[in-house]
């Protein structure tokens, strides 16, 4: 959370001409209410089932870059989804960057509590190791800017022959 998935993928799906999608904005454009009315009505188990089911459908489709919420690796199903189609980059942000980029948005249901960064440290803990165990790329966006973070990511891809074909 907080570590630059939407805005950093938007930026590189422009700079390799690919279609951007992000699984929160297509599970907002499913249902027509936003994601904390789901975490209020359905709460965070009838999400992720919302959510299993919009990446099951967006990793089937090609010439595409992918914004999954943070969340979304804890389902091992997703994780395999995501490994077994596609090049999975990690964005990893400091837990102190983390609150810096949330401290001002209202949308972030999980955070809604006293402490948010107990809440961070505690996903951290639990997401990294997930992230880690299928990441093909791990990037830190601490401390950087959206560009210069998918200016590298760009040179990533094209040193390790990764760039996905436009399809």
């Amino acid at each position: 959370m907080g570590a630059g998935k939407t805005a950093v993928g938007r930026q590189l799906a422009r700079e390799l001409e690919l279609t951007f999608k992000d699984s929160d904005a297509e599970i907002e454009r499913r249902t027509g209410v936003d994601i904390p009315f789901i975490f209020e009505k359905e709460g965070e188990a009838g999400f992720r089932s919302r959510e299993k089911e919009v990446i099951a459908s967006l990793t089937a489709e090609r010439g595409i870059v992918l914004a999954t919420g943070g969340g979304s690796i804890l389902d091992p199903d997703n994780r395999e989804r995501l490994k077994s189609n596609g090049i999975v980059i990690y964005l990893h942000a400091s837990i102190a960057d983390q609150l810096k980029r949330t401290a001002r948005v209202q949308d972030r249901p999980l955070l809604m509590e006293a402490d948010p960064q107990a809440v961070l440290e505690r996903l951290m803990a639990v997401r990294g190791p997930l992230y880690e165990e299928i990441a093909d790329i791990r990037i830190d966006t601490s401390g950087r800017h959206v560009g210069s973070v998918a200016a590298a990511l760009r040179r990533l891809l094209a040193e390790g022959d990764l760039l996905p074909l436009k399809t």
